[in-house]
């Protein structure tokens, strides 16, 4: 049956844009990662696009490895924090969605729904929690522990924290306000409730001290293709972050977690399954891959090493580029996501050097990069939606913002002329915009006291 619906489309945010030598395109700003005129920029041109949303990917640590290859990676080693950044996106835009990554292993409930509520009245109802619960041993060394906690043992406090936080986010009922001058009572304390939650992670009595948020609670995303990750995209998420390598696969992944949901008392319509794809666009073939090319070129053989080793848990210091992969360098069982490990096993498996692996993930990383004319993208996003393999997508643009340039004035014109993406935006919050119903809350129609 075909869709009636929109297609969803949100710009991933690293700095200077997702290829680790953007900050050397001509076009970036060198002076971008604490410059916020930079990323107000890249939100300005997002939403006069109409694109849902803007995401913030983050760590709240530093990477780690071959020093003389950080050295040439500005991204992971000096940005913004994710909060105060959307703090102040909050109050320059009007309209675009704005995600944040924040992890369940390192904050606690409380802060994280009184942040959120915060920004989510600041503005206006647009904002949204990226949930993690961390991958790399380099965070827990900043938070009181000996590297990262097991995967098991994560996802569960994960599930707890964010019951704890929609908890949180219940605390006021809507019409909970008064503002009644001639009683003077500001609140109606029979719609305040506290939370009183004792759990094997935390114990928080609550109640939250902020109104109910002009979106009920914010939108949730997540990423995860592991068993406990699916079940909690299931349960929780409204926008999930996948992997866009292979469309049979997707499409399995989709069906699967959609088909979780009803156990849950949800309804699918209410969580965008939206793949990360990396787009390189030129109004011809050559001009796409000569854009592919300049950057591959512009990154320095020790950055590739480096960018292959953080996502396959793998040390390739010292590794010849012209030698086949060392496969007895990888890890049996990955500390960090499953699903996107196996892609990349998948993927160093081609026996090819590892120089022309470095080459090969630089233009295409998982599989899921695409480099072509505006109709070659067009329609392999329309075969996405169409065939329920995706609600839309997450565009990792290679640079910021010659690439989200590239995709406004070429490819956005060809996915509007085929009525796959909308003219205006349909509402004031991002739950509007990409078409999720409002939350129920848990509290209403009970009538107790704090």
């Amino acid at each position: 049956m075909a869709r009636t619906d929109k297609m969803k489309l949100g710009t991933f945010v690293y700095t200077f844009g997702f290829h680790p030598a953007s900050w050397l395109h001509p076009a970036s700003s060198v002076h971008g990662a604490n410059d916020f005129s930079h990323l107000l920029d890249v939100a300005k041109r997002s939403e006069a696009a109409k694109l849902d949303f803007m995401f913030m990917a983050d760590s709240p640590a530093a990477a780690v490895g071959d020093p003389d290859a950080l050295a040439r990676i500005p991204t992971k080693m000096n940005r913004f924090e994710p909060l105060s950044l959307l703090s102040a996106l909050s109050v320059t835009t009007e309209n675009l969605g704005l995600v944040a990554t924040v992890s369940t292993s390192y904050y606690e409930p409380y802060n994280v729904a009184r942040l959120f509520a915060s920004i989510d009245h600041l503005s206006g109802g647009r904002v949204c929690w990226n949930v993690v619960t961390s991958d790399h041993d380099e965070t827990g060394y900043n938070f009181n522990r000996e590297g990262l906690d097991p995967h098991a043992l994560r996802y569960e406090r994960g599930n707890e924290f964010v019951d704890v936080v929609f908890g949180l986010w219940d605390s006021f009922e809507d019409g909970a306000l008064l503002l009644d001058r001639e009683s003077g009572v500001y609140y109606d304390k029979t719609k305040h409730h506290t939370l009183n939650h004792k759990g094997k992670h935390f114990q928080v009595r609550g109640p939250l001290n902020i109104a109910r948020s002009p979106q009920g609670r914010p939108v949730i995303a997540q990423a995860g293709g592991s068993e406990p990750g699916m079940d909690m995209a299931a349960r929780t998420a409204e926008v999930v972050f996948s992997l866009a390598s292979n469309i049979e696969r997707n499409r399995t992944f989709y069906d699967n977690v959609k088909r979780r949901m009803p156990a849950y008392d949800r309804n699918p319509d209410d969580l965008k399954i939206m793949p990360g794809v990396v787009l390189n666009v030129g109004e011809t073939q050559a001009e796409a891959q000569s854009k592919v090319d300049y950057l591959i070129d512009k990154m320095h053989p020790d950055v590739g090493r480096l960018m292959l080793s953080e996502f396959l848990e793998a040390d390739l210091r010292g590794v010849p580029m012209d030698k086949p992969f060392p496969m007895d360098r990888l890890p049996e069982t990955p500390k960090g996501s499953r699903a996107l490990f196996d892609e990349l096993v998948d993927f160093v498996k081609s026996g090819r050097t590892v120089g022309e692996l470095v080459r090969h993930y630089a233009e295409k990383h998982t599989g899921n990069g695409i480099t072509g004319t505006p109709v070659q993208i067009a329609d392999f996003m329309e075969e996405w939606f169409e065939t329920r393999a995706a609600d839309g997508f997450i565009l990792m643009f290679p640079t910021l913002p010659a690439s989200l340039d590239d995709f406004v004035k070429l490819v956005l014109p060809e996915l509007r002329r085929r009525g796959l993406f909308r003219e205006e935006y349909e509402g004031k919050t991002l739950r509007e915009n990409l078409g999720l119903s409002m939350p129920a809350n848990r509290f209403a129609g009970i009538n107790s006291q704090r």
